[in-house]
């Protein structure tokens, strides 16, 4: 057997994220899968496996080109549609039309509800030429673990099901797909990487069937032939390459339709538990049901009650490895976030909110001013306001019904800590609601 081909390059270029201006951002609702993906650009970017404060994936996307001359770019070179799989319901339509007019791409995407795999169902359709005259091809960048450097990918199969994979430790990823690739490559990026080959070629010349450590990309070619431009393609996530290939091919296996369905009937039985509320005549889009799923869609599943600020990493271009960006918990806004909830009457999103404060509230009474959602500090800032909100948030849901007098009883030491915080450390904060100054300020005393 020979030696798998190097990819050169090693370990490619300064790993950044990307855009935060997201057009969707999805999740299935229940914790089978634990996955949680945006959209930006027409394309897939973030993707968060296991917590959603850890993005495993940079970005994921289609290149077509004729194989001589021509290169078109879902990145840069398509105008996009982008719409709602259903009203309100976090799973998306994209249609992708070529700005030189030769193509279209229309494209589902959705996560598996019972295991923790993106999927998405894919029509090429050529409006110039025909379909033999040209070529797709899946690029993908993992981060696995938060991470863009020291990612190892390498070309293989997963009980004969052709795949690429990638991982760190603790982290892994499969690529598959329901027809086999053509051809398929791993790279370093800005060296070795299959968009630098597609640009230059306008081709797949290059075949590495490893990339080690570093800041790795994967490229495959579509067998539009095969499948007449449909297919569906398959990235799962686990802890190693055997769970995330499993995943990868159970997907595949049990088909599109079956994940689609489920998704689907999870949401609507969600929604249905909410105010009946139409959405506006003056939208096309019922922003009402967006407005609450996009709410909903931020919350942990490990650690159920835990929302973090935003599934995005402002200024992600320009930002790397040691940029957290907002896939944080701030009580304050995570506050901001179930009272939203509680006015849509999720009752029982805002108990499990108020059980992880509980769970989360230091021992001296205060919240740290944002945490991982196992509850560990990031930064090390104190906003007293942060400690008032939740008292506060405690009589929200009262009034709106939300607790019983068990739950009050269960809270109250929770509340009296926080009340005996503010009163030894106030009315002074450390952090302004900006967080940014120390002193006095009309944002936190009025809480306070």
């Amino acid at each position: 057997m020979a030696a798998p081909k190097q990819a050169p390059g090693a370990p490619g270029e300064t790993p950044h994220w990307t855009s935060s201006a997201k057009t969707g951002v999805g999740t299935a609702i229940g914790t089978e899968s634990l996955l949680w993906f945006t959209l930006s650009h027409a394309v897939v970017t973030e993707v968060y496996y296991a917590f959603a404060d850890n993005p495993c994936l940079r970005g994921m996307g289609f290149v077509v080109t004729d194989r001589h001359e021509f290169i078109s770019d879902e990145l840069h070179d398509v105008d996009s549609k982008v719409s709602y799989l259903a009203e309100g319901v976090p799973a998306f339509q994209v249609e992708n039309r070529c700005q030189r007019g030769r193509f279209v791409i229309q494209k589902t995407i959705l996560t598996d509800p019972r295991r923790s795999v993106l999927l998405q169902e894919v029509q090429f359709t050529p409006l110039q030429s025909e379909l033999k005259d040209y070529s797709q091809y899946l690029l993908a960048a993992p981060h696995l673990g938060d991470r863009g450097a020291g990612n190892t990918a390498w070309i293989d199969e997963f009980k004969g099901m052709q795949m690429l994979f990638a991982k760190r430790p603790g982290y892994s990823m499969a690529l598959a797909c329901s027809i086999p690739w053509l051809k398929r490559s791993v790279g370093f990026a800005g060296a070795s990487d299959g968009r630098l080959d597609l640009e230059q070629h306008k081709r797949m010349d290059w075949e590495y069937d490893r990339a080690e450590e570093g800041n790795v990309v994967l490229a495959a070619e579509i067998n539009l032939a095969a499948c007449e431009g449909h297919f569906v393609v398959a990235a799962g996530f686990g802890r190693n390459e055997y769970e995330a290939g499993h995943r990868a091919r159970a997907s595949l296996l049990q088909g599109f339709d079956s994940a689609r369905e489920r998704f689907l009937a999870d949401w609507q039985k969600w929604q249905a538990g909410l105010v009946p509320i139409e959405g506006s005549k003056q939208n096309a889009q019922n922003m009402y049901k967006i407005s609450a799923a996009v709410m909903r869609t931020h919350e942990s599943k490990q650690f159920p009650g835990g929302i973090v600020a935003s599934l995005a990493i402002p200024w992600g271009a320009s930002n790397g490895d040691r940029d957290e960006g907002y896939h944080l918990v701030w009580p304050r806004d995570m506050i901001q976030t179930v009272s939203g909830l509680l006015a849509v009457r999720g009752h029982e999103d805002a108990r499990r909110v108020l059980f992880y404060l509980h769970v989360t509230q230091e021992a001296d009474g205060h919240w740290p001013q944002n945490m991982f959602v196992d509850g560990h500090p990031s930064w090390t800032g104190v906003q007293l306001d942060e400690t008032a909100f939740v008292i506060l948030l405690v009589s929200l849901a009262r009034r709106e019904g939300a607790l019983n007098d068990d739950n009050l009883k269960s809270l109250w030491e929770m509340v009296r800590k926080a009340a005996g915080y503010l009163v030894r450390q106030g009315p002074v904060t450390q952090l302004d609601r900006w967080e940014e100054q120390a002193g006095y300020f009309t944002s936190t005393i009025p809480v306070e």
